[in-house]
């Protein structure tokens, strides 16, 4: 979540700091983990399920902090359990393109709010988005599993750091 709130994001690439915004950075962000986890084993699969209910918590939860109302929240939240799934499948069909920087950079260019307007920011988020998918696939199982659970140092529960 961290991640997704970087300026560079927002200020350099173009990605429309709202709501939208930040929660289609979270999705492209989490893309390359939830790729990753899914490819890999029965245990590995378990975390991609965890990621996605946790990310679905977490819009439940920053809705209710926005002041949404209580009616309108469960069709929101499961507007973006839906775009996470559609989107990580139309990511996944992108990476695999023959000319996936291309390929990916529409994908985000469509989907991410603002990079209609801002290709270049599109095709970067696209390399950085296939670096990371490129990076986590050389990770071994047992080394990502011990990467997932040992938080980084100074980072404390509930996300601060």
């Amino acid at each position: 979540m961290a991640q997704a709130r970087r300026p560079v994001f927002f200020e350099r690439h173009g990605v429309l700091d709202t709501p939208e915004g930040r929660t289609s950075m979270i999705i492209l962000l989490m893309f390359p983990l939830l790729e990753r986890l899914q490819g890999g084993e029965a245990g590995e699969r378990r975390l991609a399920r965890l990621l996605a209910e946790t990310f679905v918590t977490d819009i439940d939860d920053s809705l209710r902090e926005m002041g949404v109302g209580d009616l309108s929240v469960p069709k929101k939240v499961k507007r973006a359990a839906q775009a996470l799934g559609e989107r990580c499948l139309a990511y996944r069909g992108a990476a695999a393109a023959s000319e996936p920087v291309h390929a990916l950079a529409h994908e985000i260019g469509a989907t991410v709010p603002g990079l209609d307007r801002h290709p270049e920011g599109a095709e970067a988020l696209a390399r950085m988005t296939l670096a990371s998918l490129a990076a986590l696939r050389a990770v071994p199982a047992e080394s990502l599993h011990v990467a997932l659970a040992e938080p980084p140092e100074g980072l404390l529960p509930g996300g601060a750091a």
